[in-house]
């Protein structure tokens, strides 16, 4: 009998909270959407929960319509976390081979990553992924997977991603509300990376820019492998608050206006006595304002180029200061909505001098005809690194972090072992 695996995916947005319910048959290995919603984000503002309350109702209000769809109820649940408090740096761990007569073993392995792990990290600060690079195996350098192996001595590069406690801690807090188990904490760049990087890119070197509505979340891979990860506090909103201040118009027909003009929506624009299309009419787009009509030319160079300009100069600066500028031939992939921005490719490719293309996410089927963009790379990324067992894969020991349930594991084995020390006096 065909055996399946349900996990589902909450990407938590500045703009959207989307739900995804995916199915993976374990003989084929494909991803099955079945069920997917997605709400306008309330009480949460660049990536991080600011109101508990109305962030958990949004939660689960996403959550009950893709169950709704989906026709059963979430199982094991994977969240994105994103926002500013994300930072990472490198880290170096060796250990002795336990049997240096034999092989290497997955649990050597496991030491030296612990090993890399043991960095000094203040109290507020909890670490989200502890990703492998490369290893070396005695004066081998640049080992993949060293399982297997002959050596006395390993020693291995990881990647760590951290974040802050108190931001866990509430959108763990938010998500625990649905009563579902949650899998994992994975950092967005990295889901979205899992769904729109190629292993060729990867391995050569490229830049992962997610432009979501209030973050950019930025990721740099060299030789199939995390090595810079920041998020920077801009996004597409800025460029959405732009256009109603620019035009007098309120935000939600600025953003009919900026999703129009990335559409390429034709009709929308007025000719000229000459023919040429640049006038835009609002009122064909739903906006009634006292602004009627605009000047394509006049919104994209005038208003959008500058905000762009100034968001990718900010990523050029974020790349100069990893130190990995220049290493990345593969140039940049756009993802998240914020890549559908009109001249965002150009602007993009002006500023980093690099080559660029939208990254679209894949390798999934059923419900797909309304996910199948970059603003849902994330959330399907997100089902990717879970069905492929990206918990174990970046090392990371994830503990509940909601509720009493999590203050009561250190007193319930404290318990246990008083009770066995008694115990172990009686007759």
């Amino acid at each position: 009998m065909n055996k399946t695996r349900i996990l589902s995916s909450i990407d938590v947005g500045s703009s959207k909270v989307a739900v995804l319910i995916g199915q993976q048959s374990e003989a084929s290995g494909k991803i099955n959407i079945l069920g997917a919603s997605s709400l306008p984000s309330v009480g949460i503002r660049k990536s991080q929960i600011v109101n508990i309350e109305e962030a958990s109702d949004c939660i689960i209000k996403t959550v009950e319509a893709a169950e709704r769809m989906a026709g059963l109820a979430v199982g094991k649940i994977l969240v994105s976390v994103g926002g500013t408090h994300i930072s990472s740096q490198n880290s170096h761990g060796v250990v002795a081979v336990a049997n240096p007569e034999g092989e290497i073993v997955s649990d050597d392995v496991r030491r030296a990553i612990e090993a890399a792990r043991a960095i000094s990290l203040p109290s507020s600060r909890e670490i989200l992924h502890v990703i492998p690079r490369t290893f070396t195996v005695d004066s081998q350098q640049g080992v993949a997977d060293p399982i297997g192996m002959s050596g006395v001595r390993l020693e291995v590069e990881t990647h760590i991603i951290t974040g802050s406690t108190t931001a866990l801690k509430n959108l763990s807090k938010c998500v625990a509300e649905i009563g579902a188990d949650i899998g994992d904490l994975v950092f967005s760049g990295i889901a979205s990376a899992t769904a729109v990087l190629t292993e060729t890119e990867k391995e050569l070197g490229v830049v992962l820019l997610d432009i979501g509505g209030g973050t950019t979340s930025l990721v740099i891979f060299l030789e199939n492998a995390p090595c810079y990860s920041a998020v920077l506090p801009v996004g597409a909103k800025n460029v959405t608050n732009d256009l109603a201040i620019g035009l007098r118009l309120s935000l939600d027909g600025a953003e009919k206006l900026k999703i129009a003009l990335s559409e390429k929506k034709e009709e929308i624009m007025k000719k000229d006595e000459k023919g040429a299309a640049d006038e835009i009419d609002l009122a064909q787009l739903g906006i009634f304002e006292e602004t009627k009509q605009v000047s394509r030319k006049t919104l994209v160079e005038g208003i959008i180029k500058p905000r762009l300009n100034e968001i990718f100069s900010l990523v050029a600066a974020e790349i100069q200061k990893s130190g990995f500028a220049g290493l990345t031939p593969s140039g940049v992939v756009l993802t998240g909505g914020g890549a559908l921005t009109q001249g965002a490719v150009e602007a993009c490719r002006r500023n980093l001098s690099l080559p660029v293309r939208i990254g679209i996410p894949n390798g999934v089927s059923g419900l797909v005809d309304d996910i199948l963009n970059p603003a849902f790379a994330a959330s399907i990324g997100l089902l990717q690194y879970g069905f492929k067992g990206g918990e174990e894969r970046s090392e990371r020991i994830f503990l509940p972090k909601f509720g009493d349930f999590s203050q009561k594991i250190p007193i319930k084995g404290l318990f246990g072992k008083i009770s066995s020390f008694i115990k172990s006096f009686l007759p």
